[in-house]
Parts: C-alpha cells; structure tokens; sequence
C-alpha cells in the first residue's frame, strides 16, 4: 500500500517530474515560471511570439549565457512532447536524453507511461466509486425489502446484464467522439451488477437478526435501520473487493485503448502504448516498460486486496 501511494502521488506530480518547461527560470534579471505560463519566445531573445521550445538548441545556448539559468524537472520530456533535434531515428532507444526511448512519434516513453498511470489510476477510482455506489444502492434495496421488490429487480438485472457491453462500446464509439466521460459513463452502467449482488446476500441475512428487529421494535425507520446497523454490517464484501474492482477498470480501460474504442489518441494511455509495442517489435522497450508497470500496479492492488480479506476474515485468528 506505501508502494502503491508513493506511485499515485508521484503521478499526481507529473508536470514536476516530467516537463519540457522549466520550473522556474532567470533570463537578463527577470524571473519567470514557464510550468504555468506560457512565455513567448521573444521574451528570451527569439524572432517569434510563439511559445518558446525550450529544447532548441538556440533557446539552450541563451540560457547557458552567464546570469541565466533555468530548472527543469528532472525529466524534460512531457508526454506529449515532440523533440525536432533529436540525433536518433524514431523509435529511439534508452538514452540519457528518453530514460526509456521514445515511441514511433518521437515522444518520451518515461512521460508518456508517467501520465498514463495517472490517468489509469484516476479512471479505475472514479470507475469504483461509481459503480460501488450504485451497487450499495441497488443491493441494500433488493435485500433489505425482499419480496416481490427483490424478485422484480432481480430479473430487471439479468436483462440489463445481457446487455452487449463491447457491442454498445463500439456502436457508440461510432456515433460520438471518444473520451474518458463517455467511457466512464457507459462502464458505470454495468460496473454495478456483480457488487450489487453480495450487499443484497448480506442485508437479506442481516435484517432477520436480533439487533435489527430490535430497532424496528424501538420505532426506527427503515432508513435509519439501514443507514446505522445494517449497512455498517453489510460492507465487508464492499470492502474486500475494492482492489480488485480497480484493477479490473485498469484493466478494462487498457484493453479498450488497445483495441482503439478508448480515450482520445492524444492522451496518454498504458493500452495504447501496448498497442505501439505490438506495431513495433523491434522497439523491445515500449512493450517491456509497459507491460511492467501494468503488472506492478496490477500485483500491488492485488495483494492490496489480499490483505483486506484477510483482515476482514473473522475465521483467521488474531497473531497475538
């Protein structure tokens, strides 16, 4: 779990790891912060008003004059960087310049696999959330009223999950542009079904128990009841799962970037640097860089998710 931490917050960070505008920079006694403004090139004594390239070798030679300097993050590549200097061909191997090389395009390897983490990892939160919530939602509805509401909702779920999810993907993928909300969006809509079925296994077995006809003999309402002893009882399952529903919205969004139904092409992607991988084989450095992050984030959630089961077991025994 630190592991796993440390990566996302470093992720967060991206622009301050991995940039092709420095942090902060002095040029003929004027201060200026190029990560967040966008400064002309005529101001470091180019010809145009255009957004300086600070990888130019002329906008370089400026700042190696004594009395300017400027800092840059400690990758100067961001992931959507493109270096017109560059010596190698594309794709370029692992250099001092692109730790990991660079893609057909020229771009940095290391950013890209940076800002695609984070994208992934926000992605599979947000896809957790939502279809946590929802599966709350719909389980504690089915298990704590039962009956014919239960019987109801029940055969409505096994429609709706009959639905053809890759086939709406690809549909829709036809119709609309491409983004993360639209893909958020229509995973949510079946993200739900698998949760929703072990909270209603969990309240339809808590709600015959002797605290809860307790409070119903103390006048609560069903929502109280719900809110104060059943869901806090019922959220074992929710818990546990957790990990291994991000990792498999990780999962999801890769597969679908790959098979080209995901994000726009310009954001940074694990899926689509896999798929480079594949078009590039004698570029062994896409596909190994990508396919180890994967698998590390992968692993860490998944023993995350171990760790949480074994916690929440009320059959392990306490190491005293």
């Amino acid at each position: 779990m630190i592991l796993f931490v440390t990566l996302v917050v470093m992720s967060l960070g991206a622009e301050l790891l991995s940039n092709d505008k420095p942090l902060i920079a002095q040029y003929e006694g004027k201060w200026y912060v190029p990560i967040i403004q966008n400064v002309p090139e005529t101001a470091f004594g180019g010809d145009f008003d255009s957004p300086t390239d600070f990888l130019d070798p002329f906008i370089v030679q400026q700042f190696s004059k004594p009395g300017n300097f400027a800092i840059f993050p400690p990758n100067r590549s961001h992931h959507r960087t493109l270096n017109y200097f560059a010596k190698s061909p594309n794709p370029a191997a692992p250099s001092s310049e692109n730790w990991l090389g660079t893609d057909d395009r020229g771009r940095d390897v290391f950013a890209r696999l940076l800002y695609g983490f984070r994208v992934s990892i926000l992605f599979g939160l947000a896809l957790t959330v939502t279809g946590v919530l929802l599966g709350i939602i719909t389980g504690a509805i089915q298990g704590f009223y039962g009956g014919k509401t239960d019987l109801v909702a029940q055969r409505l779920i096994e429609i709706w999950s009959s639905m053809p999810e890759l086939y709406l993907l690809i549909i829709l993928s036809a119709v609309l542009s491409p983004s993360v909300w639209m893909l958020l969006l229509l995973l949510s809509l079946f993200g739900w079904i698998g949760l929703s079925d072990y909270v209603r296994a969990e309240f339809l077995r808590n709600r015959q128990l002797d605290y809860v006809r307790a409070a119903r003999a103390l006048g609560l309402s069903n929502w109280q009841i719900i809110w104060r002893h059943i869901l806090p009882n019922s959220l074992t399952p929710v818990v546990t799962f957790l990990p291994f529903r991000m990792s498999a919205a990780i999962l999801s969004l890769t597969s679908l970037d790959f098979l080209g139904l995901g994000v726009p092409p310009d954001t940074p992607s694990l899926g689509e640097m896999l798929l480079q991988g594949k078009n590039n084989l004698d570029a062994w450095w896409i596909s190994l860089s990508t396919f180890t992050v994967l698998v590390v984030t992968l692993l860490l959630l998944t023993f995350m998710g171990d760790a949480l089961r074994d916690a929440l077991d009320p059959r392990k025994e306490a190491n005293p």
